[in-house]
């Protein structure tokens, strides 16, 4: 897999041209967690690359899981890149919190441990972080079934900001600075949330709001901001993945089962 840039003008709605290898991504026969998520830094230098591990807990061992696990950040001049953080087990969306100007990402954790077992998360990537996978879980609670363990990562294992509930599959972020939705949504993170494949009752299958103060979350659990995708015997007719507010402030949530991409206002669309 590899990352690209590929050349555009300002007003255009397409791509033009063929794209310039920027870096190479982890890929291969074995490929799980398979997508690749970025973001670009406030000044365009660099780009931040979330990679998923190559397992659940890395039963195929480590050798597989090189540089995965992890978001990269990649310079955009150069292809160069550094690990800013692992131990993440499967980062997908990300997103720059506007007052602190940190960056921040929603994880989706292990499975096979039940239920209720282990809590999605939202949390600061903080730079040379360490987060658990595969060794523990929301800080230093060790998994056992990861051999050999690695009690030196653990013992540094950094506990997330924000726990999203086990298995929602929470895939989008996007900071909320800008709406022009009610003001109880006006500073804080929008969560998209895929859903549970694993769990009874269903999980996720909505988009959430978790509320900041002084670039921080505050008040548990997250608001729900749009919901109705599971029907009363929880089949489900829709399923949140990305979410981004457009240029008016609105909303907007990209729907992967639906096959639509939903706008959520206040104002109507003119």
């Amino acid at each position: 897999m590899v990352c690209c840039a590929f050349p555009t003008r300002r007003v255009t709605t397409r791509i033009q041209g063929a794209g310039t290898l920027l870096t190479a991504l982890p890929g291969g026969p074995l490929n799980h967690h398979w997508t690749k998520n970025l973001i670009a830094s406030p000044d365009g230098r660099s780009l931040y690359v979330a990679v998923g591990s190559n397992s659940n807990v890395a039963e195929h061992g480590m050798a597989v899981e090189a540089e995965r696990a992890a978001i990269w950040q990649v310079n955009v001049a150069t292809g160069e890149h550094r690990i800013l953080a692992f131990g993440l087990r499967n980062p997908v969306g990300m997103a720059w919190e506007p007052h602190s100007s940190a960056l921040w990402t929603v994880v989706n954790e292990r499975d096979e441990l039940g239920s209720d077992l282990v809590p999605d998360y939202l949390t600061a990537v903080t730079d040379g972080g360490f987060y658990g996978w595969p060794y523990s879980y929301y800080g230093a609670h060790v998994d056992e079934r990861v051999t050999p363990q690695r009690p030196d990562l653990v013992a540094q294992a950094r506990q997330p900001d924000y726990a999203l509930g086990a298995h929602t599959a929470s895939l989008g972020l996007a900071s909320s600075e800008g709406t022009t939705l009610p003001a109880a949504l006006a500073h804080g993170m929008f969560v998209g949330q895929h859903g549970s494949w694993n769990r009874n009752p269903r999980s996720g299958y909505k988009v959430v709001f978790v509320p900041f103060a002084n670039g921080r979350p505050i008040g548990s659990p997250p608001i729900d901001v749009l919901t109705g995708f599971l029907t009363a015997d929880s089949k489900a007719q829709g399923r949140p993945v990305g979410v981004a507010l457009d240029k008016r402030g609105a909303l907007l949530v990209a729907d992967d089962v639906g096959n639509v991409i939903w706008r959520v206002s206040t104002m109507p669309l003119r």
